[in-house]
């Protein structure tokens, strides 16, 4: 397996930990897990805020999959320019999440569209 391809095991699973921050803020109870959703829906602060992080991390991985298997699929671009990507991708995501909980909205706004460059990128590289 490439590391871009790893990359996007390590995308599927950071909502998760967006989700873990959401519940913990907003005193989540395991022993009260019956609407998780209402939960969350629910939230203020960090809490929301975490929640919504996690939503957007649920939306851009499907792009950031396809782009990764595209990539792989069209063989005219260098793995490592391909694994170089995924990486910067997912610390994009990273910062992204950070900026996020930190309610920096103007630096989470410019680090999306940096994520969303660098989606756009494995087409090009690919071309």
């Amino acid at each position: 397996m490439t590391v871009a391809l790893w990359c996007i095991l390590i995308a599927i699973f950071l909502p998760y930990v967006c989700t873990v921050v959401a519940k913990v803020s907003g005193g989540f109870r395991l022993d009260d897990n019956h609407d998780p959703r209402d939960f969350l829906d629910s939230l203020n602060g960090l809490g929301r805020r975490a929640h919504a992080a996690q939503l957007n991390s649920f939306e851009v991985t499907p792009a950031f999959a396809a782009a990764v298997i595209v990539a792989h699929l069209a063989g005219n671009a260098e793995l490592v320019t391909i694994n170089v990507l995924s990486v910067l991708f997912i610390t994009s995501r990273l910062l992204y999440i950070i900026c996020y909980l930190a309610d920096w909205a103007i630096m989470r706004s410019l680090v999306w569209f940096v994520g969303m460059g660098l989606i756009a990128a494995f087409f090009f590289v690919s071309v």
